[in-house]
C-alpha cells in the first residue's frame, strides 16, 4: 500500500484540534484521551509532538496571538505620526479581539511568556522595541508593556456586568445603591466593551503626562 502523501499527524494538527476544543468546552475539555480520540490517534503517539499537556497548551495560546495585529510598531520614532499612543490603542484593541474570540484560552495567556511561547516573545519585542524608538527609556518601556498586557489581559478574564445577578430582589432593600444592578447582565457586551475603552484611554493619558517629563 503506498504511504500517504501527509502525516496522519503533525504538531499543527495537534494544536489546531487542541483550540477547536478549547474554544468549544473549555480547558477541561483537553486531554491526551480527548484528543487522541478527536484525531483517530492512539495516545501515546501524540508525545511525538507534545510531551505534556502544559507544553500544548503553551502552544495553543502562542498560536492565539498570531491574531494580534503588531504592524502599528513598526516604523516609529520620536515625534513620528501616529506615535506611541495610537501605537498602543490599536494593539490593545487587537488583543482583546484575539482573546474575545477565544476567551478560554485566556488564563493560560495569563502565566506569561514561557520559553515555548515564541509568539508572545515576539509580541513583547514588537511593543517594547516601538516604544524605545518612540522614545521611551527602556526601563519604562519595560513597565509600559507590562502594564498594557495587565490590562489587557485582565479585562479578558471575566466580564463585569455579566457576573450580577439579573433578580432584582437581589439587591431590595439590602443594597440600595444596586437598585439597577438588575439590568446590567442585558446589557454585558456594551458595558464591558465601554468599561474597557474608558480604562485604555485612562491609561494612555496617565502615560502621556509621564512620557512628558522625560
Amino acid at each position: 500500500m503506498a504511504r500517504p502523501r501527509q502525516p496522519l499527524l503533525s504538531r499543527e494538527r495537534i494544536i489546531e484540534v487542541a483550540l477547536g476544543l478549547l474554544d468549544t468546552e473549555g480547558l477541561e475539555a483537553v486531554s491526551t484521551r480527548r484528543l487522541a480520540a478527536e484525531l483517530g490517534v492512539s495516545g501515546p503517539s501524540l508525545y511525538n509532538h507534545v510531551a505534556t499537556k502544559d507544553e500544548l497548551l503553551d502552544a495553543v495560546a502562542d498560536t492565539v496571538l498570531t491574531e494580534v495585529d503588531l504592524s502599528m510598531f513598526a516604523g516609529l520614532s520620536p515625534g513620528s505620526r501616529p506615535g506611541w499612543r495610537d501605537a498602543l490603542y490599536a494593539w490593545a484593541h487587537s488583543y482583546r479581539a484575539a482573546l474575545a474570540a477565544h476567551p478560554n484560552v485566556v488564563p493560560v495567556m495569563a502565566r506569561g511568556p514561557g520559553r515555548r511561547r515564541p509568539n508572545m516573545l515576539r509580541v513583547a519585542d514588537a511593543v517594547f522595541g516601538g516604544l524605545v524608538d518612540a522614545g521611551w527609556p527602556r526601563r519604562e518601556a519595560t513597565r509600559v508593556g507590562a502594564l498594557m498586557r495587565f490590562f489587557i489581559i485582565g479585562s479578558a478574564l471575566a466580564s463585569f456586568a455579566g457576573g450580577f445577578p439579573d433578580d432584582a430582589a437581589v439587591y431590595a432593600g439590602e443594597y440600595p445603591h444596586l437598585d439597577q444592578a438588575h439590568l446590567l447582565a442585558d446589557r454585558q457586551q456594551e458595558i464591558d466593551e465601554s468599561a474597557f475603552e474608558t480604562g485604555l484611554h485612562a491609561l494612555l493619558d496617565g502615560l502621556e503626562g509621564r512620557f512628558a517629563k522625560f
